[in-house]
Parts: C-alpha cells; structure tokens; sequence
C-alpha cells in the first residue's frame, strides 16, 4: 500500500505497511497513544509479527505526532477518530474487505469510539487501552496550567486547552461499550501504572460477545523487554483464531 493519506483537514498522515500489498482480505490499522508515534517499538514489533503471520498490517501516526502533518497542540481523541476514518477510507479504497483496528493507551479509546460509529471497523484491539479521559487527563497533567505547561514536562509535547477540554468533555468511553457488537480483544499489562488494568477489566465487563482479556503479568504501559513478545503472541493467536472462525 503506497496512497497517499490525509485527514478531513487535508492533513497528510505518515504511515508503514508491513505485508503484502497483493492480498487485500484484511488489514490490521496500529494506532499509538497520546505523545506517541507509529515508530514505538511495540508498534514496530506488533507489525512485523503480524506481517510473518500471513496479516497485512499498517501502524501510522496520528495527525500533529512523529512525522504526520498537522499541530500537536490540536491532537485530540475527537481528531484522532477522524484520522482514523481517513485510513479507513484509504484502506477501503484500496480494496480491503476487513479491517482490524488495534489501539494502544488513548488509541485504544480512539478505537472504542471509532468501532461504535463505524461500521466498516470488523475487529477491536484495545492495547493497554484508555477509558478513563477525563480522570488521565486530571492524574498524568491535572499539575500543568492548559497552553502554558507540557506533557510530562516534555517541551515538545504542549499541553493545550483543546486537548484538556476534549478528555474531559469524553469524561470516559465506559458506555459505549455495549454498542461494539464486533469481536473485541483487550490486552493489558498488571503493572501499568499509566493507565491501570482495572480499566480494560471495567469496560470489558460491559462489553458483549464475542470479547477475550489477556493479562499480562509484570508488564508495564508499553509492554517493555518480554512482555513485547506475549503482547504481539496474544495479537496473532487471537486473530488467527477469530478469523478462521
């Protein structure tokens, strides 16, 4: 897949397709988290085993992030699901008859968003996922002053007011889990102490059939060291498995 994708805003969205470009069945969309890029290593990592496992898979960055166009300072989820919209369209246009999205930490609350409007997404991956907005954006930035402070004290990373009244107008994606009526995988480490596994255990217990959890024991929020490898495993098996069913 070599097109050309942009936003609603014309914004041009930098991605990497791992596969092969002839087999247009089904193709697995990687999403990061917030201050995130489609070069994390997990993201990497998670292309690639799937790439060797028969899947076509492209990890892009959302617009404003790594080396998409756009303002980071205007990266928010409600932005972020029109992204995602636009890969899709590009996907689609480009022949691909399923689509698996898999979003990690507040692209997994991209993801529950996007898979309750959009029917063309067939599968959900929710990777150490975001459901709490308005509560991360309080704990991780609540110390920060809007349009004046950063992220993690990261000059590169502003915290913006349209950022902060974004989470916070979302407050959580909890009930919109009953109107995802796709098969849903939720994968989370035990030892996240960005966004706690208590919440993947909270909206998974909303969610209808067909779902599954792994848990990870002793990985972290970017699933570091050996968890990386469990965490793509639990991906590939779990598709395999859906798929042929």
């Amino acid at each position: 897949m070599d097109t050309e994708i942009r936003n609603s805003q014309n914004e041009k969205l930098d991605y990497a397709f791992h596969g092969d470009a002839s087999r247009k069945g089904l193709l697995v969309i990687i999403g990061h988290g917030v201050t995130g890029n489609k070069d994390r290593p997990w993201a990497i990592a998670l292309a690639d085993t799937l790439a060797a496992g028969g899947f076509n898979a492209l990890r892009f960055s959302f617009s404003g992030n790594g080396d998409s166009e756009g303002d980071f300072r205007d990266s928010t989820i409600s932005k972020e699901v029109k992204d995602l919209g636009a890969v899709i369209d590009a996907a689609k246009a480009e022949g691909y008859a399923k689509i698996v999205y898999a979003g990690h930490s507040m692209g997994g609350a991209v993801g529950v968003i996007a898979a309750s409007q959009d029917k063309r997404i067939d599968f959900l991956i929710s990777l150490a996922g975001m459901v709490y907005t308005g509560k991360f954006q309080e704990v991780e930035f609540g110390d920060q002053t809007p349009d004046d402070g950063f992220m993690w004290d990261d000059e590169e990373c502003p915290l913006s007011s349209t950022f902060v009244e974004d989470m916070k107008s979302i407050g959580d994606v909890l009930g919109l889990a009953k109107d995802i009526s796709v098969p849903w995988l939720l994968v989370h480490g035990t030892e996240d102490d960005v966004v706690p596994i208590q919440e993947s255990h909270d909206i998974f217990d909303e969610a209808s059939e067909p779902k599954a959890f792994v848990q990870l024991p002793g990985s972290n929020h970017v699933f570091a060291e050996d968890a990386e490898q469990a965490m793509c495993e639990a991906v590939s098996n779990w598709l395999k498995s859906t798929t042929a069913a």
